[in-house]
This record gives C-alpha cells, structure tokens and sequence, in this order.
C-alpha cells in the first residue's frame, strides 16, 4: 500500500497572551488558541528543519525530556494542553511561536528564511547555521534574548513580585518562554540578524531601535491571527480598536511580575499607577527620546496608527449600516453577526500590513538605517505590488509617520512619488548593465532564484554564496578601471600598493517575489554590496577629530533590486534589455561626509559609555555584535537587565 501523503500542517494548542490572561473571566478560553505550522517531520525535542529545542536549565544542573509531538495522542489532541507547569509544554510552546513567526517571514518574502552565519574567530571563516537554538529555560531571571554568537534564543523565569491589581500570583513563577510575544519578539530578532547583520550595529539613534520595534510589530500583528482572540477584543471594545485593548499591548505577564502596571508596551497608551490613558502621538518624541525601545516605540506606534487609519477607513460602512446612518452606534453588546464581520476587516488588513513591512526588509539600505528610510521602504515594495493605492495603505503609512515627526531625509515632499526610491541614473544604468549582461554571470545569478518555499535551505545558502563570489569576482576586474561603476554601487575602493583594489563584500544575493494585485509575477534579485573602512588617526586629525588611537569604522555601499527578467532578456541579446536592468539603487555612500560626520558625533556623544567602548577597537578584527547584546542588557524591554 502507498503511503498517505503527509498532512500540510500540524496543529499546536498555544496560549495566545501567557497564563496571566485566563485569570480574568471575560477572557476565560479565549486565551488558549490553536495554531497551524507547516508540517515537518520533527525529532524530539522538537527538533526540525530550522529549530532544536534545548531544554536545559543550567541553574539547576538539570534538563527536561524532550516532547514528543509525533505521538499518536499528542497528533490527536493538537499536542498538550496549555499548562505553567508541564516544561514539555513549553517546549511545544516556543516551537509553534517561533515556527508562526517564520512561516509570516517566508510568505511576505517568497523564499525560506536563513540563520545568521556563525563566525569562528580562529579559523577566520563564517559556517553556515542550520538550525536556531531555543533555549526555554535558560535563565533563572527576568529576561528572554536572542544571542547572536551563539544563533540562540535563551529565555529566563524568575519569582513574580507584582503590585496590587495585578493577574499575576505573588511569589509565582513567570516563564518567559510562555509569552507569545516574547517568543515572536526574540525570533523576529534572530531573522531579522539572519537577513541583515548589520543592523546590529549602532551607526545611529535608529539602528537598534529598528531592530526592537521590528520585533514588537511582528509579536503585535501576529495577536490578529488568533480568530476568537480578535472577535473577543472586538466585542469588548465594541469595535474601536483605537482604545485599550489586549492585541496592541506586549508581554502583560512579564511586565507586571517584575512589579509594573499593564503591559511591557502598549502600541496605543500607557498604564500609569493602574490606570490607562491613551498616547496622543507628538512629532516631538522622536527625536528627543535615545534609548532604542523607548525610540523603537515611535516606530511601533505609527505602524499601528497606519493600521487604525486604515481599519477606521474600512469598517465606516459597516456602523453607518449597523447604526441606521448615523455612525454611533446603539448602546449594549454588538450583533454576533457585526462582529465577524468587524473581525474578517481587522484580520485581512493586518496580515497586510504585516507582510508590508517584513516585505520592505529587501527594500532597506544593508547598513545604517533610520526610520524615514524605512518609510521610503515600505511605499517603494508596496508600490510593486499594487501600482494604485486603492485602499490607502501607503497614504495611511505616509499620514502615521508624519504625525510623529518622522521624515526621511533627502525627499523633495512626503508625496508617495518623492518617498519612493528611485531607479540608477541612466550613466549608472549602463555601467550596470555592462556589468550585469555577461551570460556566464547571468547564469549563476539566475541558480538563486530556487531559493524558494521549497528547497533546501542549506543548498540555497551554497548557491546565494556561490553566486556572491562570482559576482565579487566580476566587480573587482570591473571597478579597478571603472569608477562609474563604484559611484553605481556607492562605493569608493582606493587602489593598494600592489595595483588591487580595497576590499568589498557581495553580503547577499537572494531573491525576491511578488504577485501583484493584477497576478503578475514580479522576480527581482536583491544584491547587497557593502565597503568597510576604519579610519586612522591621521584621518582623525584631518576632519578635527581627536587622534585618541580609536578606528572609526564607517560603512557603505547598496542595495540592488535586478529585475530577473529583464536580466534573461540581457543573455538572449534582447534589444529592450538595455537600460531596464537595475530597478532600484538604495545608497549609503562611501563618499557622504555629512553621513561620516553624524555617524561620528552620534558614537562619541549619544551612546552610552558600555556601548561606546565596545563600538570601538583598537583591533580591525570582524565588527564585535557586542552592542546589540548591550540594548537588551540595558533596555526597558523583555529583554531587561541581561
């Protein structure tokens, strides 16, 4: 007999919140949701294709047995059932987290997800990661992280000691890891890393507030996959969204076990001696607030505002029918019927926006990034799928970024044509094109669009670094007598004794996919070019800096979206191929002394003294992923007082 096919999901009982949610009765067994993850033949543990759970406890010596999740009992009953005290549980509970959390990135991208690859300091090479560790109990404090030398998630429990008011037990145990949005925070933390390592390095006030407001944004808009989740809160709030209510708010259980009111954040307001109060946004707070999740929660709450915007917009119908026209409605509890279909608008525009800014990720500069061109990211990668703004996400984004001050720089207007980012100019178009029209490198390039949701990982990776290298070869035989080529790239490569240029990297090449609206296939490879270059001191002294023996270490370079098929029309000679190659150029300029400037006031005046001293280095070595771990030492996050 033929074996059945395998089924296309697994389902797992999660808590959608953490245990602290049951304890209230209008939210009693909406809290405990199911799941569906992508089936996977799993190991105990589990164990995956990209997750191994460690369930170690390093405090106690001890470790727990890994769950089963291929029993029979436990594929009949969605896996076990919630429980604080079962660490098979949470072992369950951290897989299917992690693994919803990756299957939203590999949708909005197109392609399976990757780990950062780890550096082995003697051997001087990168190794490819096949799987994230998860680490559920870690520690034995208040504290949950993602450590990038080890490509792990670690997460702590600790004894609560909440103030009155609070659903959480005096002297009980909080357990991080049953924290939807501390697991979906600290996965996001590690795609993000796997996708662009850079951003671990603070160049500016917004780097590593991107990387904590990214990890909110996608722990928040994962609260409306939960179906009776979301038409519980609709329900209670009788439909406004813009008051308070659990699916804007993070990790309630850990905030108020480490003797807080309300949430950890609020994408909405603040709880203040135990009572809510909503946040009027002020375009002030961006730019006098330094600490990244303070900073980050500027990000966080004009994402959230584009979504009200927008579900405000969709469901005005909706009570001008359900309230005979006037548009308030009658007092009491709603129609089962309104609700549903309050609920079917909120869930389909927040796995929009969801995908909208996981899919802006390729849109990004590869370093330095600040929340204005994050903006200009988002308007761009929606503008490929959907050249009209029929339903106003963008202008809903473009309005909610502009209300809390923040603009990108550079930008004639905040009109959706000046925000988005502008393709090569024609004499940097052609020297892309001479470039890129070499079939031998065409070939290579087009292996890496089976980097798709179904190969194997590992042989995806080979390919990407495959087709990296050939690149790099192809640019350091074209740069040494091109210098149009280098201002193409961002770049500015000086020749060294021997007739060679400075060294580069090809950091990524992958590929990107879009259905548009009209069900057109878009395919673009998105090629990452990065310079690096420490100055000395007699750079130093040149530009009025203090020659203290520190190297600055400024970074440069671009990101390329290369439309694919015009690339194959390149190989077959096709006339229209010229001029259409490179869609899209993203710089951070080697050559800008005005980015050199800011990025060398804000090292030496904004960060703090911990970060500051290991930012710099008297060594040349590979850049140290320390201040990334120092945010989440320092922060006000899940991640406090690591």
């Amino acid at each position: 007999m033929d074996q059945p096919p395998h089924p296309e999901f697994r389902r797992l009982r999660i808590f959608a919140f953490d245990p602290s949610v049951d304890v209230g009765l209008d939210a009693i067994g909406v809290n405990q949701t199911v799941v569906q993850v992508p089936w996977e033949d799993l190991d105990k543990g589990p164990r995956g294709r990209y997750l191994e759970v460690m369930d170690i406890d390093p405090a106690s010596g001890g470790a727990y047995a890994p769950v089963d999740l291929n029993h029979p009992h436990l594929l009949a009953t969605d896996g076990l059932p919630p429980s604080t005290g079962n660490p098979q549980f949470h072992q369950q509970m951290v897989y299917a987290v992690a693994m919803t959390t990756i299957t939203h990135f590999e949708r909005a991208l197109g392609r399976v997800s990757l780990w950062a690859e780890d550096y082995d300091a003697e051997a001087k090479k990168y190794h490819a990661v096949e799987h994230l560790r998860i680490y559920p109990h870690a520690l034995r404090e208040a504290n949950a992280y993602y450590d990038p030398d080890k490509v792990a998630l670690l997460f702590g429990y600790f004894i609560a000691k909440p103030v009155r008011r609070a659903a959480v037990l005096p002297g009980g145990m909080v357990f991080t890891c049953l924290s939807q949005d501390v697991i979906a925070h600290e996965t996001t933390h590690a795609l993000l890393d796997g996708l662009h390592p850079r951003f671990a390095e603070p160049t500016n006030a917004d780097v590593l507030a991107f990387h904590e407001a990214f990890a909110d944004v996608v722990a928040l808009f994962q609260h409306f996959t939960f179906p009776e989740v979301l038409r519980h809160q609709i329900a209670r709030t009788r439909g406004d969204l813009a008051s308070e209510n659990l699916l804007a708010q993070l990790a309630r259980e850990f905030s108020q076990g480490s003797g807080h009111y309300g949430a950890l954040r609020d994408a909405l307001g603040e709880n203040v001696d135990g009572t809510w109060r909503s946040a009027t946004p002020e375009t002030v707070q961006y730019t006098a607030l330094q600490e990244p999740h303070d900073r980050g929660a500027v990000l966080v709450g004009a994402v959230f505002d584009a979504f009200i915007l927008m579900y405000k917009d969709r469901t005005a119908d909706l009570l001008r029918i359900a309230s005979a026209g006037t548009g308030v409605l009658d007092a009491g509890a709603l129609h089962p019927d309104l609700v549903n279909r309050l609920a079917s608008e909120a869930a389909s525009i927040s796995g929009h926006v969801l995908q909208m800014c996981i899919r802006a990720l390729d849109y990004c500069p590869p370093v330095d990034i600040t929340f204005g061109e994050y903006l200009r990211a988002l308007v761009t990668a929606d503008h490929e799928v959907s050249r009209a703004d029929e339903r106003g996400y963008r202008a809903a984004f473009i309005e909610a970024f502009r209300r809390r001050g923040i603009y990108p720089p550079d930008v004639r207007s905040l009109s959706e044509e000046s925000l988005r980012w502008e393709p090569p100019s024609a004499q940097h178009q052609e020297a892309l094109c001479r470039l890129l029209s070499d079939k031998g490198l065409i070939s290579i390039l087009e292996a890496v669009v089976e980097w798709d949701l179904r190969c194997d990982r590992m042989v995806a990776l080979t390919k990407a670094k495959t087709a990296a290298g050939e690149l790099h070869g192809h640019l350091k035989l074209a740069m040494v007598h091109d210098r149009v080529l280098q201002e193409a790239l961002g770049l500015d490569l000086k020749l060294n004794k021997d007739g060679t240029l400075e060294k580069f990297e090809v950091h990524s090449v992958r590929p990107a996919r879009r259905v548009g609206r009209d069900g057109q296939l878009q395919m673009d490879l998105v090629v990452e070019i990065l310079q690096t270059r420490d100055e000395t001191d007699a750079a130093n002294a040149a530009h009025g800096r203090p020659a203290d023996g520190q190297k600055f270490r400024f970074r440069g370079g671009c990101t390329l979206l290369i439309d694919l098929f015009a690339l194959q029309r390149a190989a077959l000679n096709a006339p229209q191929a010229s001029g259409c190659i490179v869609r899209y150029s993203i710089y951070k300029r080697m050559t800008s002394q005005r980015r050199r400037e800011r990025q060398w006031a804000y090292v030496h005046g904004q960060l703090n003294a911990g970060t500051r001293a290991l930012y710099f280095g008297t060594s040349s070595s590979t850049y140290v992923q320390a201040p990334f771990a120092m945010v989440h030492r320092h922060g006000t996050g899940a991640e406090h007082e690591h």
